[in-house]
């Protein structure tokens, strides 16, 4: 294992918790009343690592058992493959190895000046301080509403509105608290915190205690954009989406808002049917889907950062410019580079996801190419097709939902890599 590179320990690391998972929500005590299928539990599991969301059976019909198995499969995908380890070790007064950083700084794509010890750190506990207020709010709720286990329901929602996983005890998502203003709110909060990532969580914090003078570049440009693409895509349902225009003003707002805000940050919830919106609302979440969240964070996505650089590079391409220049500052070459990569191996991802569930489902087009988009940017929403896919159509479906959460590129780069001399000596000297 040690001769293996990080990116390819990582893709192997996300497999296992996926089978792990697989295994024990195939145990008695995980089912519900009715026994659900080895191939439905796979799918689960995928879908909980990979925090997306889709699901083929209601998460409601597992035992509690069962429910806290995805849970638990939602935080580990969430936080990222080793974090829990690492920061054992570390709370213990132990130095990470070489191996751990290395996979560690390849998860959550660290920027220069970030000491990966104390990320680690920070990750865990912002993590749980987060959840926990999240879960605090979110029980008063429930108990208002009252839901059955109010306390269970309220520590999952929290759990999976942070790590942008989707999955909710609620055979409709949201949809009965479309108007309830402190739900929404909460649920926000959560996916946007998540998505936004971990450095920023970490860089916004060290910022507000004096520790730095200023927030990373890479911070403001994930900020900046997340609020852009909030804003436009909140703006674009509003003057769109037939369905809520008989809503009242406050009502239809937070509608449009929490809609673009769960495409955009690929949490996946819906307050309202996505199979009502109109074809021009889909292609909205679509677009938002396919942008997703930030890099280190918990969602999916071709990220947001890796998007301005491509937009940067066009705008320079437009203007003749010798320089791609983004917020004042030149981007350099390898950054460019790894931004279309990234764009250009996504979409082909894409391309083929769809092509192939074609080939196996009689669905509408439409709904294939959002089912598809969803599953590669582990977003969850879903037209209503997820449970009546037939079995190839839900193996290429985790399959898309497993390369959404290593990430298209390094999965490629997985496949591909060779060792380098280094690693072949390593190896050799261990056999």
């Amino acid at each position: 294992m040690a001769s293996l590179s990080p990116v390819k320990l990582v893709v192997l690391g996300y497999l296992s918790y996926m089978l792990v998972g697989f295994l024990l929500l195939c145990l008695p005590i995980s089912q519900g009343q009715k026994h659900i299928r080895c191939l439905d539990n796979l799918f689960t599991s995928v879908s909980a690592v990979s925090t997306t969301g889709l699901v083929t059976v209601a998460t409601n019909q597992y035992s509690i058992f069962g429910q806290i198995v995805i849970a638990a499969l939602i935080q580990l995908g969430g936080i990222g493959y080793m974090t829990l380890g690492s920061f054992v070790i570390l709370s213990r007064g132990r130095d990470l190895s070489d191996l751990r950083s290395g996979i560690s700084e390849t998860v959550f794509s660290l920027p220069g000046g970030f000491r990966i010890d104390k990320f680690v750190r920070s990750v865990v506990i912002f993590t749980l301080v987060v959840e926990f207020f999240g879960a605090m709010v979110l029980y008063f709720v429930f108990r208002s509403g009252d839901v059955g286990c109010p306390l269970w329901c309220s520590i999952f929602h929290s759990v999976s509105a942070f790590c942008t996983a989707g999955f909710g005890l609620f055979s409709n998502s949201f949809e009965l608290y479309s108007g309830n203003f402190w739900l929404n709110l909460i649920i926000g909060l959560l996916s946007l915190i998540g998505a936004m990532g971990f450095i920023v969580l970490v860089d916004v914090w060290r910022r507000l205690i004096g520790k730095i003078e200023h927030i990373t570049f890479t911070s403001k440009i994930i900020i900046r954009m997340s609020i852009v693409l909030l804003v436009i895509g909140t703006f674009l349902l509003l003057i769109t989406e037939p369905a809520v225009r008989t809503m009242a003003a406050e009502k239809r707002l937070m509608v449009c808002a929490f809609q673009s805000m769960t495409a955009m940050t690929t949490v996946g919830f819906n307050t309202v049917p996505i199979d009502s919106l109109a074809n021009s609302s889909l292609l909205i979440l679509v677009f938002l889907m396919i942008i997703g969240a930030s890099p280190s964070g918990t969602g999916g996505g071709i990220k947001s950062t890796s998007f301005t650089a491509v937009v940067a590079l066009v705008k320079s391409a437009l203007r003749q410019e010798r320089e791609v220049r983004l917020m004042g500052r030149r981007v350099p070459s390898y950054r460019l580079r790894a931004a279309m990569a990234t764009v250009a191996f996504y979409l082909f991802v894409l391309i083929w996801g769809i092509f192939a569930l074609t080939l196996t489902e009689s669905k509408p087009f439409k709904d294939l190419f959002f089912e598809t988009a969803s599953a590669l940017g582990t977003v969850g929403l879903s037209t209503g097709i997820t449970s009546s896919l037939s079995n190839l159509g839900k193996i290429i479906t985790c399959l898309l939902m497993f390369v959404g959460r290593v990430g298209p590129l390094a999965f490629a780069i997985a496949l591909v890599e060779r060792p380098t001399k280094k690693d072949q000596a390593s190896h050799d000297m261990a056999v």
